[in-house]
């Protein structure tokens, strides 16, 4: 990630800190109480590298240490630092509580650009290695493996500096209670800013002579943490006064210059599109209604304009570093192109328009992120090597080009074809390809970590359309299809050209809950384009996770599998059971694509994970929510109090960012599982879900964008859209794409018949109208009641545009 520099007030360090502008839930009293509490660090002098005691070097670059027996990639990325690196279990707290020492927590993940500049600059460096290695006990996680793991640490870290991201470093007692933290931190002390050598040599001395005193810090800390994450219920607010609020927030955040949200660093957040297209669904108010599609309409254009989508390869980078989506990190995550389809598919069933940007992200992840038998990787890093004869990887290296690279490339004869002129001309004005690079040079200026030295961007270009093609069209005088041709053509060569470069990294990860996106995002993309072979897509990938991430004898979800060089899935050898959010997304994934192929197999499944999910992981001291992970989760284990950690455990997820929080999903997920099955003690659980975050919903619902879409969802009227007829009549299909022309967000569709088994048997509702009717027919009912049946499109059309 992009650091942004903030300071450690609460230690009077400094470090690069990164963010994804996240709404915190942190009030002011409880970060002055934790500056209190760490008053001693304060104190500490700065340690110039000078002071630190010189040592032969190390001949370890060559040894492997413990973590070449894992299967994440991100720790085997790790496997040959001279670094003494455990794995998270308990031959390394055991070590810990041995030696006294306190433990080194680093956690990141293996397309993570900051992480490899840091173990660049201090994970492969020997004195770094041998200043942890003689004092601390160092643990390595990969976040979206552990993610619990994460969660437990970065709320620490959010909640004593304001700010988070990774890689997160993170110093423990042998006990596992955090006593400081940060997220990235360069070897050496520089810009006023404590480096990790000194850093590591002041928390040595301080632990030999105040370990005590420290302990007790810890536990003082876990006790207000836990404290802030006690939930209970109350009264939801009304829904008027949150969606004010909202619209309040988003109209005042929205960029009317470069479109999306808030400033630098700028992320596309789905969350927040989807919150707004949700609410243009259902309000009445013309000027609201109005601002809903027309912003997230505008930031989804900017978006596939913008540098911050790959032009050639397609698909779409993490963020962007600059309000204008111009310059982004380069790294590409499954879970974006998951969300970001859903929104380009809800938003092209609204307005006919954008349908590219679908089409875009599914040949994307076709191409470049699924594995054979249908599940879908993690993510491709931002870093790779510029030439095959490099020996140092390069940010965005695959992905940016010289003018003249263009030139050679573009301006051969059999390029320029019929059109006589020069095309290379033509295509670097539309992509605002510039001699000396389009990266503008206050971005370059200021990145100041030391591997940036290099001005690694410097002559590069990054491809964005500059100019709408009727303008460029004119300019060169020639048609505005014969230009879109010319475009296409160009990137087609281009991406023969760029495949010959080295490619980024590929973290073959398959994890559950991401999958569990891009399942929704495959079978929304198929109800807007009607492209059976998304839901086909869709279908084989749900088939990935019945049989390599699911555990059939007890009903649960594993969290992910691995990917060898042999294309062959391997487990751990432990495996890593699943988490909150593997269960709520992937769930999800289930509704969404019986919603749009209508096997009742899904529900079946869907409703079987629900339960399981229920009974591992609902708080049921609360009654208000679920847990991150089960209840013999080993961060559980590792802090001494049950109660006190699973509370911790939860805190985090109480807002919806880059992933949406578990608990959001599971509300949406068990008010459609609900109203399908007629399952009265889901509607409670999901009513009890929004209570339980009543007051945050109340005080900052702009957090929580994604609950505030159940809430939503809860009090309108919920309608049940059902067909009832056979899959195979001509006249049910056609009331089937009529519906699917509306975007209804307050439904759920059903297709039901007398074959429907398991539909007839949940829901006795359903039976009564199929057995009501003899040709195909559609009920719209809610708590209100039923409609008058419907049997034909006519009619059907009327009524849907009223809801």
């Amino acid at each position: 990630m992009v650091g942004d520099r903030a300071s450690f007030t609460t230690f009077g360090l400094y470090a690069f800190q990164n963010s994804e502008n996240d709404y915190q839930l942190i009030s002011a009293n409880c970060i002055r109480t934790f500056a209190t509490l760490f008053e001693c660090f304060s104190r500490c002098e700065l340690m110039t590298p000078e002071k630190m005691n010189s040592f032969s070097a190390m001949d370890a670059l060559t040894k492997a240490n413990r973590l070449i027996n894992e299967k994440s990639p991100y720790l085997l990325q790790h496997a040959y630092n001279p670094v003494d690196w455990y794995a998270w279990d308990e031959e390394a707290f055991r070590r810990a509580k041995e030696l006294n020492r306190l433990i080194f927590l680093s956690i990141g993940y293996s397309t993570c650009h900051w992480c490899h500049v840091m173990e660049r600059e201090s994970f492969e460096n020997e004195e770094v290695a041998k200043a942890l290695n003689d004092n601390f006990i160092s643990i390595k996680v990969d976040r979206e493996e552990r993610p619990d793991v994460d969660k437990v640490y970065m709320t620490f870290v959010q909640m004593t500096n304001g700010n988070g991201g990774w890689p997160l470093s993170v110093f423990l007692t042998p006990d596992c209670l955090p006593v400081f933290g940060g997220t990235y931190f360069p070897p050496h002390d520089m810009y006023g800013r404590i480096g990790l050598l000194s850093l590591l040599k002041i928390l040595a001395e301080k632990w030999q002579k105040q370990g005590d005193m420290i302990k007790k810090q810890g536990e003082e800390l876990l006790k207000l943490i836990v404290a802030a994450s006690k939930t209970k219920r109350s009264t939801l607010p009304e829904l008027k006064i949150v969606l004010n609020t909202c619209f309040e927030h988003y109209q005042g955040a929205f960029d009317e210059e470069n479109k999306g949200f808030g400033g630098a660093p700028k992320f596309p957040r789905p969350v927040d599109l989807d919150f707004l297209l949700c609410c243009y669904g259902v309000m009445e108010e013309t000027e609201k209604k109005n601002f809903a599609l027309r912003s997230v309409g505008e930031t989804l254009q900017s978006l596939l304009r913008g540098g911050i989508h790959d032009h050639i390869g397609k698909g779409f980078h993490r963020y962007s570093v600059d309000a204008g989506w111009k310059v982004p990190h380069f790294e590409k995550m499954l879970y974006d192109q998951g969300q970001l389809m859903t929104t380009f598919s809800n938003y092209s069933i609204i307005t006919g328009e954008l349908k590219e940007g679908i089409r875009d992200i599914a040949e994307y992840v076709h191409n470049n992120l699924t594995h054979e038998l249908g599940g879908f990787y993690t993510a491709e890093d931002a870093d790779s090597f510029p030439s095959k004869n490099s020996k140092e990887k390069v940010e965005g290296a695959f992905y940016v080009w010289e003018a003249k690279e263009l030139d050679s490339i573009l301006d051969r004869s059999d390029v320029r074809g019929a059109l006589g002129c020069q095309v290379s001309e033509i295509f670097k004005d539309y992509f605002d390809v510039k001699p000396l690079g389009n990266v503008p040079v206050n971005l370059v200026a200021s990145k100041v970590m030391p591997q940036d030295q290099h001005e690694e961007l410097s002559k590069k270009n990054v491809l964005r359309i500059g100019s709408y093609s009727g303008e460029i069209a004119s300019k060169y005088d020639i048609a505005k299809s014969a230009l879109e041709d010319l475009v296409e053509r160009c990137k087609r060569i281009l991406y023969k050209a760029r495949q010959e470069r080295p490619r980024p990294h590929l973290d073959r990860k398959i994890v559950t809950a991401f999958n569990g996106l891009m399942i929704s995002g495959l079978a929304r993309g198929f109800v807007a384009l009607g492209e059976k072979e998304l839901a086909n897509r869709a279908v084989k990938a749900v088939n990935f996770v019945k049989e390599h991430l699911y555990c059939a004898e007890g009903n649960g979800l594993i969290r992910c599998v691995y990917v060898n060089e042999k294309g062959e899935i391997v487990h751990k050898s432990v495996k890593t059971k699943g988490f909150a959010d593997d269960y709520a997304f992937f769930i999800q994934g289930l509704l969404d694509l019986y919603e749009s192929v209508f096997d009742e197999s899904l529900l079946e499944f869907a409703k079987q994970l629900q339960v399981t999910f229920d009974e591992l992981f609902w708080d049921s001291a609360s009654d208000c929510g679920y847990y991150n992970s089960e209840s013999s989760s080993t961060v559980i284990v590792r802090v001494k109090e049950v109660a006190l950690v699973k509370g911790f455990s939860r805190l985090l997820s109480e807002q919806d960012n880059a992933e949406p929080m578990a608990n959001s999903v599971a509300a949406s997920n068990l008010l459609r599982l609900g109203t399908i099955l007629d399952k009265k003690n889901y509607l409670k659980r999901a009513k009890n879900i929004l209570a339980g975050y009543a007051e945050h919903i109340g005080e900052i619902p702009f957090a929580l964008p994604k609950m505030v879409t159940a809430l939503l969802k809860l009090t309108e009227p919920f309608n049940q859209i059902i067909v009832v007829g056979s899959s195979e009549d001509t006249r049910v299909l056609e009331m089937i794409q009529v519906i699917n022309s509306f975007f209804i967000p307050n439904s759920c569709l059903l297709l039901v018949g007398k074959s429907n088994s398991f539909l007839l048997k949940e829901n006795s509702h359903l039976e009564t109208l199929v057995s009501s009717v003899t040709v195909p027919t559609v009920f719209i009912c809610n708590d209100m009641g039923c409609c008058a049946p419907i049997t034909n499109v006519v009619r059907l059309k009327e009524v849907l545009s009223t809801l």
